[in-house]
């Protein structure tokens, strides 16, 4: 059987995605809910290791079935991909050093913000009246991690993410969450636009783990302290 060829970053950011031992697979609730749709369809699942520039480019040179990885539905991807229904839905928030003063967009006056260039979260950071935004460009494996990286050196003041990544932080006393802005965030499947067939089977399989509680019941064991935002399986 063909597998599904689905691409990600290669990085820990938990409880989204995080390593496992054998270097291939991944556990969290991205790659759960991926296995789910795989396992509807009947397929393999294989993940594709990419930096986050590089995803989408893959998609459309059909060298992954879709991109399974945080990718925010913007009106700037709608152009280049297409989309399947949600699997998730995040709000965003901004992460600084303790004792920052920041409790408001308006603190963030002059001071450099970072978020991945092109992003739903750049986007947000671009809001911030005086805010001086720095782009992380995705050209590397851990684009998550080289932003909280530079935050903890002091290279820059804030970063911006949706607010699931920043809650394994909550006990590192290198860092706070500042403030979180209710934007509801859509996160789906990217797939090419010359591939509808494949665009309609991940999505039908997605609607059919929604439907029977399947996709519920990997939220609630990942991210038990958020919302479960898709309506009751």
């Amino acid at each position: 059987m063909t597998p599904l060829r689905l691409a990600c970053i290669d990085a820990e950011a938990p409880p989204l995605f995080l390593r496992s031992p054998d270097g291939v697979t991944r556990r969290g609730y991205e790659p759960d809910a991926a296995a789910l749709v795989a396992e509807v369809l009947g397929r393999p699942l294989e993940w594709v290791f990419t930096p986050w520039a590089e995803m989408i480019p893959a998609a459309r040179a059909h060298r992954v079935d879709g991109v399974w990885c945080g990718q925010g539905i913007t009106a700037r991807r709608l152009a280049q991909v297409d989309f399947t229904r949600p699997y998730a839905i995040f709000n965003e928030s901004v992460l600084v050093r303790p004792g920052a003063g920041v409790a408001g967009p308006r603190d963030l006056r002059g001071r450099r913000v970072a978020a991945i260039a092109g992003s739903t979260n750049m986007a947000l950071a671009e809001t911030f009246p005086g805010a001086v935004t720095v782009p992380f460009g995705g050209d590397t494996d851990d684009v998550f991690g080289d932003m909280l990286a530079a935050l903890r050196r002091g290279e820059v003041d804030a970063v911006v993410d949706d607010d699931v990544v920043f809650a394994p932080l909550d006990d590192d006393p290198d860092f706070e969450v500042a403030f979180t802005v209710p934007t509801g965030n859509r996160w789906g499947v990217a797939v090419a636009k010359d591939r509808p067939d494949v665009l309609a089977a991940i999505d039908g399989a997605l609607a059919t783990v929604i439907a029977d509680g399947r996709l519920e019941k990997a939220w609630r064991a990942w991210m038990p302290g958020l919302d479960y935002p898709l309506g009751e399986g």
